[in-house]
């Protein structure tokens, strides 16, 4: 059976083409780029329009690279980054340029939601917090989730906020587009923070949407994963170039990515790095800690549930690097033509010759450290001023340090949200690792050593997403039976294991560095608060 997948990730959607059957084999790929708009207010938009032509040349372009025809597709499916806002309109269009989850501008609709009160807990009005967590063990506690960003239309763009129909996500839009069906997944729905988690009572809570001021009329009918949330419409096919009727699915890239690393047994655990970075255990109930920001957030799997913690910017950092240190630089690009020209291949080869580069650094990278807080962040603190910082240069200090320094702090704070997890949970040994920044064994073995756990990366770790919706797919079309069954389908291709010889050092640089926050909260907040 082959069918597409559409990965989207904060600035490019990759088009891909699978063949599932006894196990799930990517045949091939296309990609295509959309513009991801930071605005000076802290606003973070993207377009829809875009979004759509980045998916109809990608998908053109895939058959290009296939004997494969349109015809023998047999579903799609989209993985898509979570907690946008996209507001539309009765006939299913974007009624204003999507708000992304990296947007931070909704910092009086926060305050008026959640931040007051005379009584709090972590920063929050602590009856409304108490109320949120009993209902689905979580809470809007960061000016970042959906429903402040909902509010500040409202309150900023009324005569928008009148036409509004439906509330969606990024994935609920783009299924809306294809099939003409206005619905939400129930992961999207969570991550809102208004769906109600109690057994019996699964579904939007209307109580919590009033409290929070938003109109439930404005919240959309709920499906499941692996439901189809409706068929081809012969309009979209034309655009795409693909048979009108084919059933359509889609979910989160944190729900599919778990799927696709292949964690589909209660307990499992996997990291992420890719634009940002996770740490996520599949469990059989919820759990959350209020104190550190981390949520349990519902599965693609009905009655599973995701014990989240996230890192708003980890291989953004490794970006920065790219254009700021490597490329410009140290001529670790510069020069190199070698390079190839199309995002995938560019992608894998900055981390092959960067690895080069690194590996030339001892552990540690001489005592330098690196704070990945380069868009805010989320756990285990949340704090939209936090900004990423250099601690410790010398004169003797080279930029192949600095880089080995980025790379180790993005391990630093994944450690630090594997140990936050771990004081709640049992977290797995070995870990998954997926994303693109799985593709370096040399960050790989980084990430053993510094979290002392055992790593397991797959083949091709950094379309773990796609390879979740492809499965998803399989679920849903009862292609396969179970979860386990899906899991059984991504075997491990690589391991690595903490090395002795790096533990002290890395020991020592991580105390440093989980003291770096604190000592700088409040020159952070001097500096950058709105």
């Amino acid at each position: 059976m082959y069918v597409i997948v559409y990965d989207f990730g904060t600035s490019a959607v990759k088009a891909c083409l699978f063949d599932i059957n006894s196990t799930v084999r990517m045949i091939c790929h296309s990609n295509a780029e959309y513009g991801l708009y930071i605005l000076d207010n802290g606003g973070a938009e993207q377009d829809t329009e875009e979004w759509w032509n980045a998916v109809t040349a990608s998908t053109k372009e895939l058959f290009k690279k296939t004997d494969i025809k349109p015809a023998d597709i047999a579903g799609l499916s989209f993985c898509t980054q979570m907690q946008g806002v996209v507001l539309v309109d009765k006939e299913g269009k974007a009624l204003r340029r999507p708000m992304s989850y990296l947007d931070t501008r909704a910092v009086n609709e926060f305050k008026a939601g959640l931040g007051n009160g005379l009584i709090r807990i972590s920063g929050c009005n602590a009856f409304r917090l108490l109320r949120n967590l009993y209902i689905n063990k979580t809470a809007s506690m960061s000016v970042k989730d959906p429903v402040y960003k909902y509010k500040w239309v409202e309150n900023n763009e009324p005569e928008i906020f009148k036409k509004v129909y439906k509330w969606l996500d990024v994935n609920d839009y783009l299924t809306a587009r294809c099939t003409g069906n206005i619905v939400r997944t129930v992961d999207s729905a969570f991550s809102t923070f208004l769906y109600d988690t109690r057994k019996g009572k699964e579904g939007w809570n209307i109580g919590l949407a009033r409290m929070y001021g938003v109109d439930p009329a404005h919240l959309p009918d709920l499906i499941e994963c692996t439901d189809v949330a409706g068929k081809l419409t012969a309009k979209a096919a034309a655009e795409l170039g693909l048979p009108e009727g084919l059933p359509v699915f889609s979910g989160g890239d944190a729900t599919l990515t778990g799927i696709g690393a292949g964690c589909t047994t209660v307990g499992q655990t996997h990291i992420y790095i890719g634009t940002s970075g996770w740490v996520i255990t599949l469990m059989d109930h919820q759990a959350v800690d209020p104190l550190c920001s981390i949520t349990g957030v519902m599965s693609g799997f009905k009655g599973h549930f995701h014990y989240y913690a996230e890192l708003e910017t980890a291989g953004k950092c490794f970006e920065w690097v790219k254009d700021h240190l490597a490329l410009d630089e140290i001529g670790v690009y510069l020069n190199n033509t070698s390079v190839p020209d199309d995002h995938e291949s560019k992608y894998k080869s900055l981390y092959d010759l960067l690895s080069v580069e690194v590996n030339k650094v001892p552990p540690g990278s001489n005592g330098v450290i690196f704070t990945p807080w380069m868009h805010g962040n989320r756990s285990p603190f949340e704090d939209s001023c936090a900004a990423g910082m250099f601690f410790n240069l010398k004169l003797e200090t080279g930029k192949r340090y600095m880089i080995r320094a980025v790379l180790e702090g993005i391990c630093y704070h994944l450690r630090w949200l594997l140990e936050c997890e771990a004081a709640k949970i049992k977290t797995s040994d070995p870990i998954r690792f997926v994303g693109g920044g799985a593709l370096s064994p040399v960050t790989c073995q980084m990430l053993a050593d510094i979290t002392g756990r055992v790593i397991e990366t797959i083949d091709e770790p950094q379309n773990s997403g796609a390879v979740g919706a492809a499965l998803l797919i399989a679920l849903g079309m009862k292609i396969i039976d179970s979860p386990e069954a899906a899991g059984r389908m991504v075997p491990v291709s690589a391991v690595y294991r903490p090395n002795p010889a790096n533990k002290a050092v890395y020991e020592r640089n991580y105390k440093v560095f989980q003291r770096l926050y604190k000592s700088n909260k409040k020159h952070f907040k001097a500096l950058n608060e709105n």
